[in-house]
């Protein structure tokens, strides 16, 4: 019987245990030829063996007694690296691998889901044990054994493993046929919100964890952060531990570029221990093996290449691993200070239409009532810190209490949004509620426009805080902040102190290029006093300074503020100086 033969009757016999619409589902995944859409990403060998050395995976140790979990194998980057290495322990401890095949066969356990790349791992597997001595049908049978077909979220896997390494799929949810992605969120708590594939991956993968094992993985870092990591996050807080935290952002870590940004964790059954991190290595063997051995311990680190942190994972809170400096000034000041919303303040976001084309014009140009346009702020109006409106207009189609208005009150807007009807009427949004056609997305509350607020626009290298003082409704990418107590230009001043920049930048994710995201879930967690807290002559200074955008004196009524310490003066000036 072939190996290929062997994996395509284990597979079959786990997937009759299968509903057909999910057997049929992953059939139709396995034999996906579109790397991209399958999540298909490569790592390069100096990066693997990166990974087996900060797991422990190494020749010194008895392999031939542990066992290894790779969920998706791919081409065989990871199996035929860690075979090698499995041949070495044997031949260190002088044990013969040619005659201990039946003692080999639980040493490995490669998954993976595409059936040609299954195939051409198990061929492979083959040719390098009979390179090293292997008989051919020893060798077809540790492949069969060790390459495994079929879906890793619901393969039946009964071992726990010493070692989990590898580079999970990322997968999209969109991509993930509904009666699979349905069965994905029953069996896994992580599936949480807009997960990725990998982030399930990784749940599965620590449940399988023997009591002193280690899982190694390189991919995306946006569980760290994002709402839909927190289940994740929560699970490693509970029963694991983050050993080690390696950034890969901008490394040449892949065989091709890759939009996700990639990370290294290592992460253990132990509970307690410090968590060692570093950032952006050079990929090459010299490099990557002596960064392994200060990562690992055995190794002093008089570089300082590597910080060493405690207390990372707390519930399923953000993990601060970014700029770690920054982590003690960020937890005084959320000890002793509210949020900005709980100080009275309130995070938005502007209008999205689902149809700009249709809904947004020349202000002037718009023939509908005059109360059912408003003007509108842009990305684009906001120039070096300061609002200049570029004329643009926006269709309220709604009434001031909430409701949309009845058309048939308004004729010329009636005349307007039946000209554009094919292109408002075909939105997603539109095709669900057919008598509510002509709504934006997001709802318009046009009080918004009489009040002051201050604009800042979601993805920006810094912290772009522009005073807008009634005139505007804001679009779609551009957060508004408006204030009950606090008066709006003393707020602006503060959040152009270096605060704004310092919680944005330790809780948002980055995008390519280094640029943060400026978004509602990170403004929300910046800390300000109540203002009834703070005295007349500082409300006035505060006024004027954020009144002549004067950062330095911005950063200068910040320290008084807070009550900054020195050290604490200098991270804030970092961080003004960064914006």
């Amino acid at each position: 019987m072939s190996t290929a033969q062997v994996a395509f009757d284990f597979d079959t016999a786990v997937q009759d245990l299968l509903p057909k619409d999910v057997s049929h589902a992953i059939t139709a995944l396995a034999a996906n030829g579109d790397v991209d859409s399958r999540g298909a990403v490569f790592t390069k060998v100096e990066v693997v063996e990166f990974i087996l050395d900060l797991v422990g995976y190494t020749p010194d140790e008895p392999l031939f007694q542990k066992r290894l979990l790779e969920p998706s194998c791919g081409a065989g980057d990871f199996v035929l690296v860690v075979i090698d290495r499995l041949l070495s322990s044997c031949t260190n401890a002088g044990v013969c691998a040619v005659s201990s095949v039946a003692s080999l066969k639980h040493a490995i356990t490669a998954v993976e889901l595409h059936g040609d790349s299954a195939e051409v791992t198990r061929l492979q597997v083959c040719q390098k044990l009979k390179t090293e001595g292997f008989d051919a049908d020893d060798a077809s049978f540790l492949a069969a054994a060790w390459i495994v077909e079929g879906d890793f979220l619901l393969t039946p896997l009964q071992s726990q493993y010493d070692y989990v390494v590898g580079n999970p799929p990322y997968v999209r949810q969109e991509l993930i046929p509904p009666p699979l992605l349905r069965l994905y969120r029953q069996r896994y708590r992580t599936m949480y919100d807009r997960a990725d594939i990998y982030v399930p991956f990784i749940e599965r993968s620590l449940g399988l964890l023997s009591q002193e094992g280690e899982l190694g993985f390189i991919c995306s870092d946006r569980w760290m952060k994002n709402k839909y990591g927190g289940p994740l996050r929560r699970l490693v807080a509970d029963e694991f531990h983050l050993a080690v935290f390696v950034d890969m952002v901008g490394t040449k870590a892949f065989d091709r570029e890759v939009t996700a940004y990639p990370a290294i964790t290592v992460i253990g059954r132990a509970k307690t221990g410090v968590t060692r991190i570093a950032y952006r290595p050079k990929v090459d063997r010299i490099t990557l093996r002596a960064l392994a051995r200060v990562l690992t311990g055995k190794k002093a680190d008089p570089k300082g290449r590597t910080r060493v942190t405690k207390n990372i994972a707390a519930g399923d809170e953000p993990w601060l691993l970014d700029q770690p400096e920054l982590v003690p000034l960020v937890r005084r000041l959320e000890e002793e200070y509210p949020t900005l919303e709980a100080a009275g303040c309130k995070v938005g976001i502007g209008v999205a239409t689902g149809a700009d084309r249709a809904f947004i014009g020349e202000f002037d140009a718009l023939d509908v009532e005059p109360d059912r346009k408003l003007r509108l702020a842009t990305t684009r109006d906001i120039v070096n810190g300061r609002i200049e409106w570029g004329g643009l207009g926006v269709i309220n189609p709604f009434k001031s209490t909430g409701g949309l208005v009845d058309l048939s009150r308004f004729p010329k807007l009636a005349c307007y949004l039946a000209d554009r009807r094919d292109v408002i009427a075909n939105r997603r949004c539109a095709r669900n509620n057919p008598a509510r056609w002509y709504r934006t997305i997001d709802r318009i509350d046009s009080g918004l426009t009489a009040r002051p607020k201050l604009l800042i626009p979601d993805i920006k290298g810094e912290a772009t805080i522009a005073y807008e003082p009634g005139n505007l409704y804001p679009h779609h990418n551009l957060y508004c902040v408006t204030a009950r107590e606090w008066d709006i230009e003393s707020l602006q001043a503060v959040l152009l102190s270096g605060i704004a920049h310092l919680f944005v930048s330790i809780y948002s994710t980055r995008m390519r290029g280094g640029c943060l995201r400026f978004q509602a879930q990170y403004l929300r967690r910046i800390r300000i006093p109540e203002w009834k807290e703070v005295s007349p002559l500082l409300r006035r200074e505060l006024r004027e300074a954020g009144r002549a955008r004067d950062h330095a004196k911005c950063h200068q009524l910040a320290v008084r503020l807070y009550n900054l310490s020195p050290e604490e003066a200098d991270l804030l000036s970092q961080q003004m100086e960064s914006n």
